[in-house]
């Protein structure tokens, strides 16, 4: 877009955030003290950054099944929900607001996303690591999670 500036309120935290970070692990925590979960297994992953205030994530299952036909949409419909359900995707702009980043989603594989605000807090890493996170609710209960994304620099 002609004349954008990219929005920040901490510049430096916006210039770390610039460029591609390859998933190292997507952990979920829990407050009732159950084992951390893994989704997607040892999940893969790229997240990208730009200059000009545009954000990406792609996250996959490892090793995803692949279609019995060239074409998505000729595929059986089990094919069609398994490609679905092991994978996760957005894409919008983002604002840097001091340890946070806000992602505010245009795209996405899941039609509820576009129009909402991912907001994630940031911290990285002496090891060059980017770790991603937010806190939601256990649909259906009154149990606390946190999801802990950890990126690296490809």
């Amino acid at each position: 877009m002609a004349g954008f500036q990219l929005r920040s309120y901490d510049p430096p935290m916006t210039t770390s955030l610039l460029g591609a970070w390859r998933l190292v692990r997507w952990q979920i925590d829990y407050d009732d003290g159950r084992p951390p979960t893994f989704p997607y297994g040892d999940a893969e992953g790229l997240l990208s950054y730009t200059a000009d205030g545009w954000m990406s994530a792609l996250i996959s299952q490892p090793n995803r099944a692949r279609l019995s036909t060239g074409n998505v949409r000729a595929a059986p419909e089990a094919e069609r929900l398994a490609a679905f359900d092991s994978f996760f995707s957005y894409a919008g702009r983002y604002e840097v607001r001091g340890t946070q980043v806000v992602h505010t989603v245009a795209h996405a594989l899941n039609p509820n996303f576009p129009g909402t605000e991912q907001v994630r807090d940031m911290t990285f890493g002496a090891d060059g690591t980017l770790t991603l996170s937010a806190e939601d609710t256990l649909p259906g209960t009154a149990v606390r999670r946190t999801h802990r994304l950890v990126w690296r620099r490809p």
